[in-house]
């Protein structure tokens, strides 16, 4: 009997246990997720004991919004990932790869190569590859008319095309009012086609070139005239002053063509990088001419401090990630990029093969990206302090200057029809004082005005035959 009851005790006790390890493994909080990082301004860099950076805001994004907690460690080596000779991988994919980490967060470029060796999401920034230099180095300062580059083309040819219509609506504004002829049989009028053109001139350069208009029709024409010539010598002394006070002047060498055109400016990369075997494995000629360069000089960096480094020192271009450089140029104010950018490629972030997070997270870097989060962040990190350093003058468009164009033309057209009514007024009272038609009275005006030189010249040339 005792050993029954005890037997039926035992069972209970173990039981209990039983129930007891299986609420204890039901209530168990999951693991943190280890995830592996490296030190790189501004993604990831120390703030104290902690760690502070584009992708450490990122990584708390994503627990927040998936859910799970982690313990974030630097990469020992501190590599990002790429195959030695043996074929096993260091950095933070090898991290990856050998499941020491069950996550990498950090600008990790997507290549074929990596995504064979771990599982990698969907970009969280797309960038490609360009150049750094120093400004002074870069800047083009054998364009010796380079001050005919504030205005565009375009606006050149409207300036030029509104000179010669106002110097001509001057002539025949003068020509044709009867205020600038006192006795037209008799006296020259001042305002010759000639004289017309350096009125113009002497209008445009604030000089002055009389003797001035003396009727109403011309002297509109005038003022129209200097207010026009006021706005524009305005806008370009405008950007003159921008223009001279410009660090960013035009580049000599804009393109990784250019770069691999000339043989004064050294350039590299960092060497072993994902950026070295974009040149190293393209088909392209010019890529493969700069990868060439690069190997005979051996002009690589170790790192992309010493890149930008050797870049400010002097006669170095570094070529790297572009939103990279982009920082660099934002920290260094002496430094410019290249606006050329190939190979564009993503940043993502990597996981074991097989591993469950992937759908989860490139959802949520989808979403992130969506809701405008990845460009916030972007913002914060990238903020530049040579902001109000760079501005830059660009050519003045005719189209940004259109309502003096259309005012100038409006004042032209006011100006020689005021001409005709003051002529077709005196023609009137001509044609009341002789009984005389108007109409006659006004075409002999005219024909005296501007016929009346020619004919005095051909009988001038008829005395001096005949004499």
């Amino acid at each position: 009997m005792q050993l029954a009851e005890y037997s039926r005790m035992a069972s209970l006790g173990l039981l209990a246990l039983t129930a007891a390890l299986l609420a204890g493994v039901c209530t168990a909080e999951p693991q943190p997720l280890k995830v592996t990082t490296i030190k790189q301004e501004p993604y990831a860099m120390s703030k104290g004991t902690e760690l502070e950076g584009f992708c450490i805001d990122l990584l708390s994004a994503l627990a927040s919004k998936l859910g799970f907690k982690y313990e974030l460690h630097v990469v020992k080596d501190g590599r990002y990932g790429a195959k030695n000779e043996q074929g096993t991988w260091n950095g933070m994919i090898g991290e990856v790869f050998r499941r020491e980490a069950d996550l990498a967060v950090a600008p990790l470029t997507l290549t074929a190569s990596r995504e064979a060796a771990v599982d990698m999401t969907k970009p969280f920034m797309q960038t490609g590859l360009s150049f750094i230099m120093r400004k002074d180095i870069a800047s083009d300062d054998s364009q010796y008319l380079s001050f005919l580059n504030l205005f565009s083309t375009e606006m050149w040819l409207g300036i030029l095309v509104a000179y010669l219509l106002t110097s001509f609506c001057i002539y025949l504004a003068a020509r044709i009012s009867p205020s600038e002829w006192e006795k037209p049989q008799a006296d020259e009028n001042q305002f010759t086609l000639s004289h017309s053109f350096w009125y113009t001139v002497g209008a445009i350069t604030l000089q002055g070139a009389g003797p001035h208009p003396k009727a109403l029709s011309g002297r509109l024409i005038t003022a129209i005239w200097w207010l026009f010539s006021l706005m524009v010598l305005a806008c370009y002394f405008a950007n003159l002053s921008a223009w001279l006070h410009s660090d960013s002047n035009q580049l000599s060498i804009k393109s990784f063509e250019d770069l691999a055109n000339q043989n004064i400016i050294q350039y590299g990369t960092i060497k072993g990088s994902s950026s070295l075997n974009f040149f190293k494995n393209s088909n392209n000629p010019i890529y493969r001419r700069v990868y060439e360069n690069m190997e005979r000089q051996q002009s690589y960096a170790q790192s992309m401090d010493e890149g930008v480094r050797r870049a400010q020192e002097g006669n170095y271009a570094f070529i790297g990630e572009s939103v990279s450089l982009d920082l660099v140029v934002a920290r260094y104010c002496n430094l410019i990029r290249s606006p050329d950018v190939v190979g564009m490629r993503g940043y993502s972030i990597a996981a074991p093969l097989g591993s469950p997070l992937m759908k989860n997270l490139s959802v949520a870097i989808l979403q992130l990206s969506e809701s405008g989060e990845l460009d916030y962040l972007r913002s914060k990190w990238w903020a530049s302090s040579c902001v109000a350093e760079n501005a830059q003058a660009s050519p003045l468009k005719a189209s940004s200057l259109k309502g003096v164009f259309l005012l100038l033309a409006l004042g032209l057209g006011l100006g020689v029809a005021m001409a005709l009514m003051e002529l077709a007024a005196k023609s009137r009272s001509i044609a009341n004082t002789q009984q005389k038609s108007c109409c006659s009275i006004w075409l002999t005006e005219l024909s005296q005005r501007f016929g009346r030189k020619e004919e005095k010249t051909s009988s001038e040339t008829e005395e001096k035959c005949k004499a």
